[in-house]
């Protein structure tokens, strides 16, 4: 049995600037830099398409604030993800055939691609060459073929570069629950049994059975992951673990909270290999576990 701890403290990481705060944020991420950026607009219509709107992005990390504007946005449900160029994407969550849901833009703002990588998009991160690493929810999984994989990997063009398929030791992806892209390589963690999954060169896909379930998020380095997720209905579960050739190997146990020590409350993480990054509502602070 993991031994355990009682809390483990975030760590505050960046801040949506005071300047920015009475404006919507419609989704925001970190970046293969560890920048963070926040896409910034009035809230899109959740019914039928919208009218193309503006919107902008703000970038924090680096020196001081810096603004992206992008022109004719279109996505209903957007994700943002950010480009080594300066660039990025914007890509609506739910689509059907047929329609672009992916636009790519410049370091000026300027819409260059657009393409489709299926609907039910739980995540979309970029790596350190500018590819997309996008991992589906279980509707996409059953309803859409170009989601069906669970996982796949798309170039910032449109081309498909890779998608899972179960290997010997592992079942089909139902749901990508968690996924950690550092580097070139991404790791997954998808229910229904929870596997660690390492797509490395070449594609090349190992799998360690993993007992802890519900995971949602994770930090890896070296032989030791962090797994985030829940329990038994309870929130903010960590539990730190040893890679071995085969296996995720539970060693400890706490609670992760606040940099206050308060409870954590909604949120959203992004993994980027050692760090996992938290962000609860509204949306305009990461903080950081680092395990590097």
């Amino acid at each position: 049995m993991p031994r355990r701890a009682a809390e483990t403290r975030l760590v505050p990481y960046a801040r949506l600037p005071r300047a920015y705060r009475e404006q919507t944020v419609l989704h925001s991420t970190v970046g293969a830099d560890g920048l963070a950026h926040w896409l910034l607009g009035e809230r899109p219509p959740r019914g039928a398409p919208p009218e193309p709107y503006d919107a902008l992005v703000v970038t924090v990390g680096d020196g001081r604030p810096y603004e992206t504007r992008l022109n004719a946005v279109t996505a209903r449900f957007p994700h943002l993800a950010a480009l080594p160029d300066g660039g990025f994407v914007v890509a609506d969550a739910r689509s059907r055939a047929g329609e672009q849901q992916v636009q790519v833009f410049d370091a000026l703002g300027r819409a260059s691609w657009t393409f489709r990588v299926g609907d039910a998009i739980e995540h979309l991160l970029t790596d350190e060459a500018g590819d997309l690493w996008v991992g589906y929810f279980d509707e996409g999984v059953y309803g859409d073929p170009l989601s069906a994989p669970g996982l796949r990997q798309w170039s910032a063009t449109g081309e498909s570069l890779w998608s899972y398929r179960p290997a010997a030791s592992a079942d089909s992806i139902s749901d990508c629950y968690a996924l950690n892209v550092f580097g070139r390589t991404a790791w997954a963690c998808p229910y229904t049994r929870f596997p660690l999954l390492r797509i490395g060169a070449g594609h090349a896909v190992r799998v360690r059975e993993n007992p802890v379930r519900s995971v949602l998020g994770f930090a890896v380095h070296a032989d030791r992951v962090v797994l985030f997720g829940r329990h038994g209905g309870r929130a903010g579960r960590l539990v730190d673990c040893r890679l071995t050739d085969a296996a995720v190997e539970p060693v400890a146990e706490s609670t992760l909270v606040r940099p206050d020590g308060g409870p954590l409350g909604r949120r959203r993480v992004v993994s980027r290999g050692p760090r996992l990054h938290v962000q609860e509502e509204p949306g305009t602070e990461w903080t950081v576990l680092d395990i590097g």
